[in-house]
């Protein structure tokens, strides 16, 4: 996976830990070394909390073999319903608003003056967090803080099951301003329904989780 988007400002601590985060949590193609790389450089600039948390995934990743790493990445993440990154999928599902949320997000990237990226949708926290860390923090920061409530709940469905991504997630969601009381209401009524589930038309937006990858087991 290359670089989405050019930086243009130095970064904060939450840049770091959302640029790191964006590697991690990209699926762990022929790129993931060069991605580890970097992940390495950008520990050691950030403070204990976060360093520790991140570590945690950049050495499961490095000290597993390529087969077992994707296959365990499909497992988390594009097969099941309540681990998805695509972050409009937890709260549209697959209903009809979906393809406008996603919109949502390109438009915020043409905003900052860049081009949502053309082999991955514009939902995906991979791509939001390189958003923010690498070319608007401000907006990117509004971006993942509009989706509290589905980062939480991806966070404790990853420490629920033991998964080696749920540091990155916790290390985000350090990022972010605290849950009010409303996000509280909404996050309990996500854990008891899940995200919506009404197949309805998402043209011109029609990838839908969970999306099949071309060898994937």
């Amino acid at each position: 996976m290359t670089s989405l988007f050019r930086r243009r400002r130095d970064r904060t601590d939450d840049r770091l830990v959302w640029h790191a985060a964006a590697l991690l949590l990209a699926y762990p193609d022929d790129g993931l070394p060069e991605r580890l790389r970097v992940v390495a450089e950008i520990l050691g600039h950030l403070p204990h909390g976060a360093r520790d948390a991140l570590a945690q995934t950049h050495r499961f990743l490095g000290e597993t073999d390529p087969y077992t790493a994707a296959a365990e990445y499909v497992d988390t993440f594009d097969l099941g319903r309540r681990t998805t990154l695509y972050l409009t999928y937890w709260t549209a599902g697959d209903t009809r608003n979906r393809g406008r949320e996603i919109l949502a997000f390109a438009d915020a990237y043409r905003r900052a003056g860049v081009e949502p990226p053309r082999d991955e949708s514009a939902d995906h926290l991979s791509v939001v967090l390189e958003f923010a860390a690498l070319v608007d923090a401000a907006a990117g920061a509004g971006l993942l803080s509009a989706h509290r409530v589905p980062l939480d709940m991806l966070c404790a469905a990853l420490a629920g099951s033991g998964s080696p991504y749920a540091p990155v997630l916790g290390a985000v969601c350090a990022t972010l301003p605290a849950a009010s009381d409303q996000d509280a209401v909404r996050a309990r009524q996500l854990a008891t329904a899940g995200p919506p589930a009404e197949a309805v038309g998402l043209e011109p937006f029609t990838l839908t989780v969970p999306p099949r990858r071309d060898g994937a087991h």
